[in-house]
């Protein structure tokens, strides 16, 4: 004697086919995943790790961020690309603070300023990812140096009473004045910003790439006060100018 086997109810064929569709989807997603993870560059998948010696991507933005929210972190990135630095002693006064500091060794003159790791990674960064191959690829020269008016400065913004803190209260910001290379040439905003010249092209070629790397980029586009610098800030509001 047979048994009757019930066919399936068409509700329970409908699950079934549906659960059949996820399965598959979710087969796809993960093959598709594990392509994107073997073939994409590092610097374009934000579960890779970071490292300075990788081009700017597009997830570079968001590993400096949180890579700059741990400062145990940040000094590890520092070190694993080869930056030697020291940590900066820490002042407090008012509004005003060096917490989380280092003079890391670079291009910049004057020599290891402070300021803080997260901005230090940034400019280790641009200096290796942007400024470095500009240099031999627009001037075929090598950068020696890069001029900069400070970071650290206990002051409100534009030094004004009232006004908000500065991100240089918090040596969180780098004023980069100009850029020196082997052959002895040199570039500065304040004379080759609007120059049509190989000196112009990688003056904007720097700020273009800054703007890929800073939370904020400021120079003579954006007023006055900044006709002669690049202000770079490790973090802010994301406007490039």
């Amino acid at each position: 004697m047979k048994l009757a086997i019930p066919e399936p109810s068409p509700d329970a064929r409908s699950l079934a086919g549906a659960a059949g569709f996820l399965l598959d989807l979710l087969l796809a997603g993960l093959l598709v995943f594990a392509l994107v993870d073997r073939l994409a560059p590092p610097q374009d998948l934000p579960w890779k790790p970071f490292s300075l010696d990788q081009p700017i991507g597009l997830a570079t933005a968001g590993k400096l961020a949180r890579i700059g929210a741990d400062p145990a972190a940040c000094r590890a990135a520092l070190r694993e690309g080869g930056v030697r630095f020291v940590k900066s002693e820490t002042r407090e006064t008012g509004f005003c603070s060096t917490r989380n500091t280092v003079r890391a060794v670079g291009r910049l003159a004057p020599a290891a300023p402070v300021m803080t790791c997260p901005l230090a990674l940034d400019y280790a960064l641009w200096e290796r990812q942007v400024l470095a191959p500009a240099a031999r690829d627009i001037l075929h020269s090598r950068l020696t140096r890069v001029d900069h008016y400070g970071t650290y400065a206990c002051r409100t913004i534009y030094g004004r009473p009232g006004e908000r803190p500065s991100a240089h209260a918090r040596a969180a910001a780098l004023d980069v004045a100009g850029f020196r290379f082997a052959d002895g040439r040199r570039a500065t905003v304040a004379a080759d910003f609007r120059a049509d010249s190989a000196e112009g092209r990688f003056v904007q070629a720097a700020r273009r790439g800054a703007c890929r790397v800073f939370g904020t980029v400021l120079g003579p586009d954006y007023n006055a006060a900044h006709r002669d610098h690049f202000h770079l800030e490790e973090s802010g509001w994301n406007k490039c100018s």
